[in-house]
């Protein structure tokens, strides 16, 4: 089938995979800075923690008189048991009704603490397909959320922007979802108000964990970061001591916190992320300028003087087209060099 004289290959799905190579390259320094400025803060206390306690295994079998090889046995034996939900000290129940449902929350939620897991062989197969269906669904209400959020936080910035330009504009004719003229809220207003709004429910949720948990304020701050973002490392699990079987408010407290806060920080995340995806647009913009000011400085049409050489740049946002494109006719196809 022969092609169209004027069929030219588009370039916007090579924007897209540069757009997607930068990203990533952007990712891996961005990990890569924080491993070595994680490493610069952690790895000297990971030093000192291993010989303090080494030196205690050391002074412990030589004061009880205990074979060293024995006492590290039973520590390994400890550590398969701690798997399994046992601990030094008596918690709450992991497996029991409420213990279970703390579980798959963590589960479809992908926080995952960690603290709880299946043991056996059957509850591992079932958290494969349990998790499956109950994270994408999770997923899905998330999204839903968003756009709720979304929904909202853009009637309150169009009540406050409708407000300000009252005398000079009619705000019928951009009340949102009202035709061509529809007004969009800016997206780090959305952000901004995101943020406050994540900071208020960690704030809150921090003050209950450091009542109910013992924790510090800055402890329990972590934890609401760490619980609301699902990173969920287990170092600080809620509603895991004994006395908190018997106290439902706080469980059901706990719950909608988590709920959300997890929403509110996955919204948030996602206005950053197109944040982001506008920053690189503008970064893709503003290499394709600099590459049609290198053609223009380097293309030899105008040195040549070619008649028939003509060079066409089209460039937006989005979308970056052929650069210095030529045409030639069929019978005068050479430039003469004079």
């Amino acid at each position: 089938m022969p092609l169209k004289k004027d069929s030219r290959p588009s370039l916007s799905a090579s924007v897209d995979t540069a757009r997607f190579i930068l990203l990533g390259m952007l990712i891996a320094f961005y990990m890569l800075a924080g491993a070595v400025s994680f490493s610069s803060l952690e790895r000297s206390a990971e030093i000192l923690a291993q010989q303090h306690w080494q030196k205690r295994l050391w002074v412990f079998s030589h004061v009880h008189n205990i074979s060293y090889r024995d006492l590290k046995s039973l520590l390994r034996h400890y550590e398969d048991a701690r798997m399994a939900g046992v601990r030094v000290e008596r918690g709450r129940a992991l497996w029991d009704i409420p213990g279970a449902f703390y579980f798959v929350g963590t589960v479809v939620s992908t926080i995952g603490f960690g603290v709880t897991a299946p043991s056996t062989i059957a509850g591992k197969i079932l958290l494969v397909f349990y998790g499956l269906f109950g994270c994408s669904a999770a997923m899905l209400f998330f999204n839903l959320f968003l756009e709720r959020v979304i929904a909202l936080l853009s009637f309150i910035l169009f009540w406050c922007h409708s407000k300000r330009i009252r005398d000079c504009r009619s705000p019928s004719r951009s009340r949102p979802g009202g035709g061509k003229n529809e007004w969009k809220p800016p997206a780090y207003q959305v952000t901004l108000l995101l943020f406050l709004a994540v900071v208020v429910v960690a704030c809150g949720a921090a003050s209950l964990y450091s009542a109910m948990e013992g924790w510090t304020y800055l402890e329990s701050l972590y934890f609401c970061f760490v619980a609301f973002s699902t990173v969920g490392f287990g170092d600080f699990v809620s509603v895991q001591r004994k006395q908190h079987e018997d106290i439902r408010a706080y469980q059901v407290a706990n719950c909608l916190v988590m709920f959300l806060g997890v929403c509110c920080t996955y919204s948030l995340f996602s206005t950053i992320a197109e944040i982001i995806r506008r920053g690189l647009g503008r970064i893709m913009t503003t290499l394709a300028r600099a590459y049609r000011r290198f053609l223009q400085l380097s293309c030899p049409s105008d040195r040549m003087g070619c008649p028939h050489a003509s060079e066409a740049c089209c460039y937006d946002e989005t979308k970056v087209e052929t650069v210095c494109h030529r045409e030639f006719s069929d019978k005068n196809n050479e430039c003469e060099v004079k």
